[in-house]
């Protein structure tokens, strides 16, 4: 049984690696998707070392708003949701199953316990936001299935260094 519980730094280093196992196919497919310099300027150490330090910076910055799943004692995967007011909206701001527990109702609870701390806020919306790379298209069909609706978004890059 899957059970979501407040995150505690007991949990950083086995959260921090299940991430890192769970983008592991991600990232060739999005280096693939993308022009060679936008991923350069992205990932200049890797994509591991960006994701470790942004990920990171999350638990260690904003432990308050992530819970974790457990198998047993065993984190198998996280959630952190951010609050926007503002907006009358929350933000599931990362969503991370270990690839051993995807397609077992991990995400679908994660993003469950998202919602419940969304509407405790009283909020009226929520926001997720993925890659629209190959290597991303199993989280768009997770959040699609899960009743969210795709805002049209283009966002572009251009090489300074080309000299136009």
């Amino acid at each position: 049984m899957t059970t979501i519980v407040p995150y505690v730094e007991y949990y950083r280093a086995e959260v921090l690696a299940l991430s890192l196992r769970a983008w592991e196919p991600v990232f060739p497919l999005v280096q693939q998707a993308v022009p060679p310099f936008v991923y350069d300027c992205f990932y200049p150490a890797g994509w591991r070392t960006r994701q470790y330090e942004d990920l990171a910076a999350v638990l260690d910055d904003e432990p308050e708003n992530v819970d974790v799943a457990l198998r047993g004692d065993q984190p198998i995967g996280w959630v952190c949701t951010r609050l926007h007011p503002d907006d009358n909206m929350g933000e599931v701001y990362v969503l991370v199953v270990d690839p051993a527990w995807q397609r077992a109702g991990v995400g679908r609870a994660l993003m469950k316990r998202s919602f419940e701390r969304m509407r405790a806020a009283g909020l009226r919306m929520i926001m997720v936001e993925t890659g629209d790379d190959p290597g991303h298209s199993p989280a768009r069909a997770a959040y699609e299935a899960n009743g969210f609706q795709r805002w049209p978004v283009a966002r572009y890059f251009k090489d300074l260094a080309d000299g136009t």
